[in-house]
Protein backbone atom coordinates (compact mmCIF):
# COMPACT_ATOMS: atom_id res chain seq x y z
CA UNK A 1 0.00 0.00 0.00
CA UNK A 2 1.62 3.52 -1.20
CA UNK A 3 2.09 5.99 1.60
CA UNK A 4 -0.64 8.74 0.82
CA UNK A 5 0.18 12.66 1.72
CA UNK A 6 -1.72 14.54 4.41
CA UNK A 7 -3.48 15.90 1.34
CA UNK A 8 -4.64 12.72 0.39
CA UNK A 9 -5.55 11.51 3.61
CA UNK A 10 -8.22 14.19 4.59
CA UNK A 11 -9.62 13.88 1.00
CA UNK A 12 -9.47 9.70 1.30
CA UNK A 13 -12.90 8.30 0.73
CA UNK A 14 -12.50 5.82 4.19
CA UNK A 15 -11.22 8.67 6.05
CA UNK A 16 -14.12 10.81 5.33
CA UNK A 17 -16.59 7.92 6.41
CA UNK A 18 -14.83 7.37 9.57
CA UNK A 19 -15.17 10.92 10.36
CA UNK A 20 -18.01 10.84 9.74
CA UNK A 21 -19.15 7.97 11.41
CA UNK A 22 -16.90 8.26 14.51
CA UNK A 23 -17.54 8.12 17.85
CA UNK A 24 -18.90 5.11 20.49
CA UNK A 25 -22.90 5.68 19.11
CA UNK A 26 -23.16 6.44 15.74
CA UNK A 27 -23.05 3.13 14.39
CA UNK A 28 -25.60 1.96 17.39
CA UNK A 29 -28.05 4.33 16.22
CA UNK A 30 -27.73 3.84 12.25
CA UNK A 31 -28.30 0.01 13.38
CA UNK A 32 -31.54 0.72 15.83
CA UNK A 33 -32.94 2.82 12.85
CA UNK A 34 -31.98 0.04 9.77
CA UNK A 35 -33.15 -2.49 12.14
CA UNK A 36 -36.59 -0.59 13.07
CA UNK A 37 -37.29 1.94 10.61
CA UNK A 38 -38.80 5.60 11.94
CA UNK A 39 -38.35 6.29 15.89
CA UNK A 40 -39.45 8.97 17.93
CA UNK A 41 -36.81 10.15 19.71
CA UNK A 42 -37.55 8.69 23.24
CA UNK A 43 -38.17 5.04 21.51
CA UNK A 44 -34.87 5.63 20.21
CA UNK A 45 -33.06 6.08 23.79
CA UNK A 46 -34.69 3.68 25.44
CA UNK A 47 -33.85 0.87 22.38
CA UNK A 48 -29.84 2.04 23.32
CA UNK A 49 -30.35 2.62 26.80
CA UNK A 50 -26.20 3.10 27.95
CA UNK A 51 -26.73 6.25 25.74
CA UNK A 52 -26.99 9.50 27.69
CA UNK A 53 -29.91 12.16 26.48
CA UNK A 54 -27.42 14.47 25.59
CA UNK A 55 -25.07 11.96 23.54
CA UNK A 56 -28.34 10.93 21.53
CA UNK A 57 -28.86 14.44 20.89
CA UNK A 58 -25.64 15.64 19.28
CA UNK A 59 -25.16 12.60 17.60
CA UNK A 60 -28.87 12.61 15.92
CA UNK A 61 -27.76 16.67 15.31
CA UNK A 62 -24.76 15.65 13.54
CA UNK A 63 -26.07 12.65 11.48
CA UNK A 64 -29.26 14.86 10.36
CA UNK A 65 -26.73 17.52 9.30
CA UNK A 66 -24.51 14.64 7.25
CA UNK A 67 -27.93 14.15 5.54
CA UNK A 68 -27.52 10.32 7.19
CA UNK A 69 -30.39 10.89 9.28
CA UNK A 70 -34.31 12.76 8.36
CA UNK A 71 -35.89 14.34 11.39
CA UNK A 72 -39.16 15.26 10.75
CA UNK A 73 -40.94 17.82 13.42
CA UNK A 74 -44.67 18.06 13.74
CA UNK A 75 -46.12 20.77 14.77
CA UNK A 76 -48.08 19.36 17.94
CA UNK A 77 -48.15 19.98 21.30
CA UNK A 78 -46.56 18.05 22.83
CA UNK A 79 -44.10 18.52 20.17
CA UNK A 80 -43.16 14.82 18.12
CA UNK A 81 -39.99 14.06 16.17
CA UNK A 82 -39.60 11.48 13.99
CA UNK A 83 -35.82 10.18 12.98
CA UNK A 84 -35.44 7.68 10.10
CA UNK A 85 -32.66 7.22 7.17
CA UNK A 86 -32.12 9.08 4.34
CA UNK A 87 -31.68 6.79 1.62
CA UNK A 88 -27.78 7.35 1.92
CA UNK A 89 -28.47 6.69 5.21
CA UNK A 90 -30.07 3.25 4.16
CA UNK A 91 -26.97 2.49 1.86
CA UNK A 92 -25.13 1.45 4.98
CA UNK A 93 -27.27 -1.55 6.10
CA UNK A 94 -24.77 -3.79 4.34
CA UNK A 95 -22.03 -2.08 6.21
CA UNK A 96 -23.92 -2.82 9.07
CA UNK A 97 -24.65 -6.35 8.23
CA UNK A 98 -20.88 -6.90 7.63
CA UNK A 99 -20.24 -5.80 10.73
CA UNK A 100 -22.76 -7.86 12.62
CA UNK A 101 -21.10 -11.08 10.75
CA UNK A 102 -17.89 -10.16 12.07
CA UNK A 103 -18.82 -9.92 15.40
CA UNK A 104 -20.34 -13.44 15.49
CA UNK A 105 -17.18 -14.62 13.94
CA UNK A 106 -15.48 -13.28 16.33
CA UNK A 107 -17.34 -14.67 18.94
CA UNK A 108 -17.26 -17.98 17.93
CA UNK A 109 -13.42 -17.83 17.31
CA UNK A 110 -12.87 -16.49 20.85
CA UNK A 111 -14.89 -19.22 22.70
CA UNK A 112 -13.27 -21.49 20.49
CA UNK A 113 -9.70 -20.10 21.28
CA UNK A 114 -10.60 -20.31 25.12
CA UNK A 115 -11.24 -23.86 24.77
Amino acid sequence: MQKKTLEEYVHCPFHLAMSMLEGKWKFAILYVLSAQGTLRFKELERTIPEISTRMLTKDLKHLVQKGIVHRKAYATVPPKVEYSLTDIGHSIAPVISSISEWGEAYIKASKAHAH
